[in-house]
This record gives structure tokens, C-alpha cells and sequence, in this order.
């Protein structure tokens, strides 16, 4: 392909911008999933266009500050509604936070270019091999540098789609690999056709994995009942709403039974030795005559100024010895710890439990009836290969293998409309990762049961007060993303580049 113009390269970045804006309508709650392959392929198409490293920087840059400026403006809600930044500063705080996301964007575009100009590669070795490998290493980076926001990446898109198949082989980067091929195959075809039929061999290799079970059902299916309370944001660590808060959730745990009925994250906002005197003692009676396993969202302290975000199982078997605790270990920066440097920052907030305690990795299931159960909380969902750790950790130590992922959440810190479709979508991938199902029980949304295939079978409508019942079957097995993890795709791109290398070596030899 012949470089654009100088006139024409100075608006790539702008095209660039609107591309990566673009691509968040392929993110749930929209679901166009080919909107990412496209808009994808338009930015790879402009990259080859252009022969200077700091054009691969800006366009880079321009597209992913794009996406997150739109993808995920609403901790802007959780910084002015409930912390009280001024508009201003909350503004300036998610463009800032978007520009840091998008400079892994930047990063990944301009190592592909660096390479492309280095090796003096055609656009096929570039599109197909470099641009792929160097986008996919840049989410796997965003995943996990300074503890990691994985948030829209790309394969996210196609929790829907033939892509789908990809998930328990190579997880959400695994997707978004392959998915960035197919983007490379399309802006390719502008030169030759014969491209697509590539892309279109990797969508049907998609919807062929699907095809194939992983895991299988495992033990009797269990009753849940999954508790959506909508406790305004504002209300909920109020000391005038106290009482009624927990009168409320006394009410919907005791409203019938079922094997497991679980609440939201910190539904209950009071430490344990501080709530009224015979309030645990009903729910744990309510358990042992209805046999009924009681998840309750909770804060505790172990010891002054040490609070942990925390979920136990009141089960009917409880005693003071065999307590299930499960302490969320993956904190959110800025709202569950104070990144070093930053106290200014969040001494500006008037956020509740900004400094947590950190639970240990990895931490064990527990049991309902013929089902282990395997929480996490929130922010967790996002990490799919500490989640896998945890399965394959049970199965190294010949432990009961997690057969049900929990997530409990409270997304009302973020407002309406585009976080808690985006944060279902996770709960799906993760489902599909594990072939597990999954189930959500959240304070605003989205309260759902996921198929260990990724289907919504069952969801409350969001920000109203209700409960979600269901039958739900277990499933064990390892699917291929439990036994490697990441290591997989990672491994597999640095393959990609190492033979793209030897190629051009040997194409400028010859």
C-alpha cells in the first residue's frame, strides 16, 4: 500500500479517534460485535499507511483514548455523585484516566511499526502477524502493569459471535488475538481478496470450538435465589439508613428458602460484633431449619484499622470452627487501596473503605449440597486467569473442584446505562473460560444466571428491587484456558513475531 499524503497523515490520528470511539458499540450493551473487527481493521489500515514511528504513536493513542473516553467514562459518576470532586476535576480525572489506557493502545502500535519498519515487512507480514501480536501483548500488559485494568478488551466483544469458541482454549486475549487477525485480513483485502477467506477459516474454526463440550454436569442441581437490594449508592453507608437496610436484607434472605441464597457485595455494611445482638443468630437458625446456605456480602476487621471486603457462607452445618470466609484479594486502585504517590488524590474523595485489606491467592470453594462454590467480588470478574488459578489450583491439590462461579457486586457506585452491561459481559467470558455458570447476585445489576457457555439464562431487570430464582447445574472438568491460563495466547503471539522475524530475515537474504 502506498503512503497517504502529508496533508491526509496529519488527520489519521482524528480517524483514528473516531474508530476507536466506534469500536465500544461492539461492547455489550450493544453487541455489534463485527464493529470491532472494523474498526480495528481501519486502524491497522492507517498504520501501514504511514512510514514514521510517532504516526503509529498518535493513531494508536487516538484509538484506544477513544474507546475509553466513551467505553468507560463512568467512574466520572463514582468521583463527582458519591466521592464530591468538583465537575471539573472528575472531567479531567477520566480524560486523564483514558489517556493512560489508550497509551497501551499507543505502546502496542508503535512496537508494530517499529518492527514493520525494521524488518522492512510487506503489509501481509505486518497486518497478519505484527500488528495482531503487538496489539494482543499490549492488552495482556494493560492486564496486569500497576495491578492491572483489563476492562473492553477486545475479545469481550464476542461473548456473542462465532469467536466465542475461542474462550476455553485461549480466554479473552486468546479472542482478541484471532479477532485482530481477521482485522488484518480486512484491511488487507484492499490489495487481495483472497485474505478474506482466512478471516472467514477463523470464524468458522470459532463456531466449531463451540461445538465442543469441556466440561461436563456434575452432581444434582441446586436451588439459588440471588438478591438484587438497588440501595442507592448514598444510602448505603449512612448511619440514618442503617436499620433499614438490614431489615431489608433480613426480609429478602428469610423470604423462602433455596440450597444457596446470595446478596450483593457489602450488603451488609456493619462489622459483624456491631450489628444488633440477635441478628446473625436469626439468619444462621433460618439456615439450619431450611437448610438453606446463606452468602452474605460483608465488611470485617480483624483488627483496629483493618477491614477486609469479605463474603461468608452461614451454612446449615455452621459452627464457630468451620466459618466459610472468602476475603476479595484483587482491590480496586483509588476506591479499595491507595496506589503509592496518590493519597492527595483520593484525600479528595469521600469515598468509604478507601484503604482494604487483601485476601490471600488462592482461596477454596465451598460447598452447597452436591456443588462447590467458587466467589469472587466486583472488580475480580475482570482477572480470568486468577480465577482459572483458583480451579486448577483445587485440582493440582486434589481438592473438590470448584463446579459454580459466584460473583457478588455492587456496581451502583457507577450510575446507568453502559458499566453494568459491560460487567455482565465479564461474568459471561468468565463462564466460558471455565465451563463453569456463573452467577451474579448484584445491589443495581445485572442479577443473572450464566450457562457455562456464556448465555444469559435468566436476569433481573436492572436498578429494581427483586429477587432471581433458579435451578442451576454444576460442571466440572479443565478446559484448555484453566490448564495454561494466559500463557497460551502470550506465548503463541511471541511465537507469531519470532517466525515473522525469521521470514523477513530470510526474505531480505534472499
Amino acid at each position: 500500500m502506498p503512503t497517504l499524503p502529508a496533508k491526509i497523515i496529519r488527520y489519521t490520528p482524528l480517524l483514528s479517534l473516531f474508530a476507536g470511539l466506534g469500536s465500544v458499540f461492539a461492547f455489550a450493551p450493544f453487541g455489534l460485535w463485527p464493529m470491532q473487527i472494523i474498526t480495528q481493521a481501519i486502524l491497522f489500515f492507517l498504520l501501514t499507511r504511514t512510514d514514521t514511528l510517532k504516526g503509529a504513536l498518535f493513531n494508536g493513542w487516538a484509538f484506544g483514548f477513544g474507546c475509553f473516553v466513551f467505553g468507560v467514562y463512568w467512574p466520572y459518576v463514582s468521583m463527582h455523585n458519591y466521592g464530591y470532586m468538583p465537575v471539573a476535576l472528575a472531567g479531567i480525572a477520566v480524560i486523564l484516566f483514558a489517556l493512560l489506557l489508550g497509551s497501551f493502545a499507543a505502546i502496542g502500535m508503535l512496537a508494530g511499526n517499529w518492527l514493520r519498519l525494521r524488518w522492512q515487512a510487506g503489509n501481509g507480514l505486518s497486518l497478519l502477524v505484527i500488528f495482531p501480536a503487538t496489539w494482543t501483548l499490549s492488552e495482556w500488559l494493560r492486564d496486569w502493569l500497576f495491578t492491572g485494568f483489563p476492562w473492553l478488551s477486545t475479545g469481550y466483544a464476542h461473548t456473542v459471535g462465532p469467536l466465542a469458541g475461542f474462550a476455553p482454549v485461549m480466554g479473552v486475549f486468546g479472542i482478541g488475538w484471532i479477532a485482530a487477525i481477521i482485522a488484518g485480513c480486512l484491511a488487507l483485502s484492499i490489495e487481495s481478496r483472497r485474505t478474506l477467506a482466512l478471516g472467514a477459516i477463523l470464524l468458522a474454526a470459532g463456531f466449531g470450538l463451540k461445538m465442543i463440550a469441556w466440561t461436563h454436569p456434575s452432581g444434582q442441581p441446586i436451588t439459588v435465589r440471588l438478591l438484587q437490594g438497588n440501595v442507592p449508592q448514598d444510602e448505603k453507608f449512612q448511619s440514618a439508613h442503617e436499620s433499614e437496610l438490614l431489615a431489608q436484607y433480613d426480609q429478602m434472605l428469610r423470604e423462602k428458602p433455596a440450597d444457596l441464597i446470595a446478596t450483593p457485595e457489602t450488603a451488609i455494611t456493619v462489622l459483624p460484633q456491631m450489628l444488633p445482638p440477635n441478628y446473625l443468630p436469626q439468619l444462621v437458625a433460618f439456615s439450619k431449619q431450611t437448610q438453606s446456605h446463606l452468602a452474605l456480602g460483608i465488611v470485617i476487621s480483624d483488627k483496629p484499622g483493618e477491614y477486609s471486603n469479605s463474603l461468608i457462607d452461614l451454612s446449615p452445618q455452621l459452627t464457630q470452627a468451620n466459618l466459610y470466609r472468602y476475603d476479595k484479594h484483587h482491590l480496586v486502585p483509588f476506591g479499595e487501596f491507595v496506589p503509592y504517590g496518590f493519597r492527595w488524590f483520593v484525600d479528595m474523595l469521600k469515598i468509604p473503605l478507601g484503604e482494604l485489606t487483601s485476601g490471600p491467592m488462592p482461596q477454596h470453594p465451598f460447598g452447597v449440597r452436591d456443588q462447590q462454590v467458587l466467589p469472587n467480588i466486583c472488580y475480580e470478574d475482570l482477572f480470568g486467569e486468577e480465577i482459572a488459578e483458583e480451579i486448577h489450583a483445587a485440582y493440582e491439590a486434589k481438592l473438590p473442584q470448584p463446579t459454580i462461579l459466584l460473583n457478588v457486586s455492587n456496581m451502583a457506585w457507577f450510575g446507568e446505562w453502559l458499566a453494568v452491561p459491560q460487567h455482565l459481559q465479564t461474568s459471561q467470558m468468565r463462564a466460558m473460560e471455565t465451563g463453569r455458570p456463573a452467577l451474579r447476585a448484584t445491589n443495581t445489576g445485572a442479577t443473572a444466571v450464566i450457562s457455562p457457555f456464556g448465555e444469559v439464562q435468566a436476569e433481573l431487570k436492572p436498578y429494581t428491587r427483586n429477587t432471581l430464582s433458579a435451578t442451576v447445574q454444576g460442571y466440572t472438568g479443565l478446559t484448555p484456558y484453566v490448564l495454561c491460563g494466559n500463557n497460551l495466547v502470550v506465548g503463541l503471539a511471541l511465537l507469531s513475531l519470532a517466525a515473522g522475524a525469521i521470514y523477513s530475515r530470510k526474505k531480505r537474504a534472499a
